[in-house]
């Protein structure tokens, strides 16, 4: 199963990805993209054969999905349970090389995700935590036409500055009744 919008796929992680996720993930100490994605949580820098070795927990699961550009891994979208019992899920999204930033391709991986999330789950409403340094992920959510549910006032501290969480949310009606719900049933 795999999703596709352009040269933009969204897919299951498979063993022929391990490599490059590493790479982008593990590799480096200091990852440019860590400054984004909840640059307030350590971040380890993980051997190659560690990786390989819990490769279990990355194959072929439903929560973690390689985002791809003509076949270039560059990212991934995921999400995790927050309750279960309610289906309430949390999303994320990561583009972890900087060359794909800022292009649109984080628009279209989501709106991918969105879609198959709502399609695949019993959900009715997907959403993203992400902080106030973030101001790209914030305009994503509002440009999927997500909701700013919660602001946390500074609560996250980073590089000696307090920031907000932010808390984005979107209901399956408000999904549905939309022009990208249209799009991206395509």
């Amino acid at each position: 199963m795999y999703y596709q919008e352009n040269e933009l796929v969204i897919r299951p992680i498979i063993e022929i990805d391990l490599p490059h996720l590493w790479e982008l993930m593990y590799k480096e100490e200091s990852p440019e993209w860590k400054k984004w994605d909840a640059p307030y949580f350590e971040h380890k820098q993980i051997p190659y054969q560690e990786f390989i070795n819990s490769k279990e927990n990355v194959l072929n699961q439903y929560n973690r999905w390689v985002i791809e550009v003509n076949e270039q891994v560059i990212g991934t979208v995921s999400y995790y349970w927050e309750h279960k019992p309610s289906n309430w899920l949390e999303m994320g999204i990561a583009i972890y090389n900087p060359n794909f930033w800022s292009g649109g391709y984080g628009t279209n991986a989501l709106l991918l995700w969105i879609n198959h999330l709502f399609n695949t789950l019993p959900l009715v409403r997907v959403g993203f935590t992400t902080w106030s340094g973030n101001e790209r992920m914030i305009k994503l959510g509002e440009k999927l036409g997500m909701t700013m549910e919660a602001r946390l006032r500074k609560c996250r501290y980073y590089n000696g500055e307090y920031y907000d969480s932010i808390r984005m949310g979107l209901l399956r009606e408000e999904w549905e009744s939309s022009s990208l719900f249209n799009k991206a049933s395509q």
